[in-house]
C-alpha cells in the first residue's frame, strides 16, 4: 500500500477528476434539456403527458446495452480514447433536434443519445479509479457527479433563457458546441492513470486475477449495490424529466423562476453530496469498516431520501416545504453515485471493474426508462394540472428508495464479500 501511496500524484489525479466532472456536466446538460423545454415543446408539438413521458424515457431504451458494452470495452481499451469518442458522438447527435418535429424522430434522437451516454458514468469512474487508491475514491467520485449537479445549475439558468429569447430548439445547438469544447480540452489534457498496474503487481485488495462473473453477479454487495443504484436513478430520472413541469404546471411557478429553483436545487444538493462523500471517506480512513462507512451509510441516506419524497403527498404542504423536501431528497439519493461505485471497486478485480460498474449502470437505466413513463401516466390521470398526480409519482419514488435502503442495510457488506473468496483460488486470466 505504501507503494501505491507514493505513486499517487494528487495534482495530476485531481486535474483528471476536474476534467471528468466537466464531462459529466456536459452529459447532464444533454439529459436535462428535455425536462426544461417540456412546456414549450409539448405546446409546440401538441404532445400529451404520456407522449412526453415516452420521449423522456427513450434515452434509456438502449442505455443498458450500450453501458454494458462500453464497460466491457473499458476493461481492455484506454478510457482516454473511449471518453473522447463518446464526447464527440454526444455533440453531433444533438444537431438533428434543430429541425425534427415528429414524435418518433425525436424519440430516435434521444435513443441515439442514450446509446452514446450509456457508458459515460461507469467508464469515467473506471478512469478515475486508475488515479486514486481505494480509501481516497469517494470524494473524487462525488466531484465527478457534482459535475452532473452543476449541469443542473447551468441548465436551470441557461436553458430557460435560451428558450425565451431564441426558442426551445436553439438549446440543442448550444449543447453541441459545449460538447465539442470539452472534447478539445480532453484531447489536450486527458491522460490514462497507472495505479491499477501497481495494484496488480502488489496483489492489493481483490488484485488483478479475474473472478467468474457468475460468482460476482451473485455476490450480496454487488446485487444490493445494483438495487440501490436503481432506486437512486429512479429519483434522478424523475427529477430531470418531471420536476420542471411540476414546478410550472403543478405549483404555478413561471419558467424563469423554475430555472432558478433548479439552480437552488444544485446549490443545496452539490455541497450536501460532497460533504456526505467526504464523511464516508473520512470514516473509512479512520478505520471504520466499509460495511458501516459505506454500506450502512448509503442505505440510511436512501431511506431518508425516500421518506422526504413520500412527504410530498401530504395535503396542505406549502410550496417552500415541497421544494425543500424535493431538494433534500434528491441530495441524499445522490450519495449513492459516489459511495456505491467505491464499494463495487472494493470487491471487484481491477480487470473486471469497468464491466461490473457498467452492468450496475445498465440495471439503473431501467429506472431511467420507467420513472418518466410511470409518472407521466399518473400525471395524465390527474389531467396534467393537479399537483396530486405529480405527488403520486413522488410517493412511488419514495417507496422504491426506502425499500432499496432497507435491503442495502443487510446486503451491502464488502468485508463479507471479500472474506467469502479467501479460501477459493481465483480463475486464471
Amino acid at each position: 500500500m505504501n507503494n501505491l501511496e507514493s505513486s499517487y500524484r494528487p495534482r495530476a489525479a485531481w486535474t483528471i477528476a476536474g476534467l471528468l466532472a466537466v464531462m459529466m456536466l456536459v452529459n447532464f446538460l444533454d439529459k436535462v434539456v428535455i425536462g426544461l423545454v417540456a412546456v414549450p415543446m409539448m405546446k409546440d408539438l401538441d404532445l400529451t403527458p404520456t407522449e412526453f413521458g415516452l420521449i423522456g424515457g427513450s434515452l434509456h431504451w438502449l442505455f443498458a446495452i450500450s453501458a454494458v458494452a462500453g464497460g466491457f470495452l473499458a476493461n481492455r481499451k484506454p478510457t482516454r480514447t473511449l471518453l473522447l469518442g463518446m464526447g464527440l458522438f454526444w455533440a453531433l447527435v444533438q444537431l438533428p433536434m434543430l429541425f425534427v418535429s415528429s414524435l418518433w424522430a425525436i424519440v430516435a434522437c434521444r435513443v441515439l443519445l442514450g446509446i452514446g451516454e450509456g457508458p459515460a458514468s461507469p467508464v469515467a469512474t473506471h478512469a478515475l479509479y486508475k488515479w486514486f487508491p481505494d480509501d481516497r475514491r469517494s470524494l473524487p467520485v462525488a466531484l465527478l457527479h457534482s459535475g452532473s449537479a452543476m449541469g443542473l445549475l447551468v441548465a436551470g439558468i441557461m436553458i430557460p433563457w435560451v428558450s425565451l429569447h431564441y426558442g426551445w430548439r436553439a438549446n440543442f445547438a448550444v449543447l453541441a458546441a459545449v460538447g465539442l469544447v470539452w472534447c478539445l480540452l480532453w484531447l489536450k489534457l486527458g491522460r490514462e492513470g497507472g495505479l491499477d498496474r501497481l495494484v496488480g503487481k502488489a496483489q492489493v485488495g481483490p488484485g488483478s486475477a479475474p473472478i467468474p462473473y457468475r460468482r460476482l453477479l451473485r455476490d450480496g454487495t454487488v446485487l444490493g449495490n445494483y438495487l440501490c443504484h436503481f432506486a437512486a436513478n429512479w429519483s434522478l430520472a424523475l427529477t430531470l424529466t418531471w420536476v420542471p413541469a411540476y414546478l410550472e404546471t403543478g405549483l404555478g411557478i413561471d419558467s424563469l423562476n423554475t430555472g432558478r429553483l433548479f439552480g437552488l436545487f444544485v446549490l443545496v444538493t452539490t455541497p450536501l453530496s460532497l460533504f456526505m462523500a467526504w464523511w464516508s471517506q473520512r470514516l473509512l480512513r479512520r478505520g471504520v469498516p466499509s460495511r458501516l462507512s459505506r454500506g450502512v451509510f448509503v442505505s440510511v441516506c436512501l431511506i431518508a431520501s425516500g421518506l422526504l419524497s413520500m412527504a410530498l403527498i401530504l395535503p396542505g404542504l406549502s410550496v417552500p416545504l415541497r421544494i425543500a423536501c424535493m431538494t433534500l431528497s434528491g441530495g441524499l439519493a445522490l450519495v449513492m453515485y459516489s459511495v456505491g461505485p467505491a464499494m463495487l471497486g472494493e470487491v471487484t478485480p481491477n480487470c473486471q471493474r469497468g464491466s461490473i460498474l457498467a452492468i450496475g449502470n445498465a440495471v439503473a437505466s431501467l429506472a431511467g426508462l420507467s420513472a418518466p413513463v410511470v409518472t407521466g401516466l399518473l400525471v395524465q390521470a390527474a389531467d396534467g394540472i393537479d399537483p396530486a398526480g405529480y405527488a403520486q409519482g413522488f410517493v412511488v419514488c419514495g417507496a422504491i428508495l426506502v425499500g432499496a435502503g432497507l435491503v442495502g442495510l443487510f446486503a451491502l457488506d464488502p468485508q463479507r464479500s471479500l472474506g467469502q473468496r479467501t479460501d477459493r483460488v481465483p480463475a486464471t486470466a
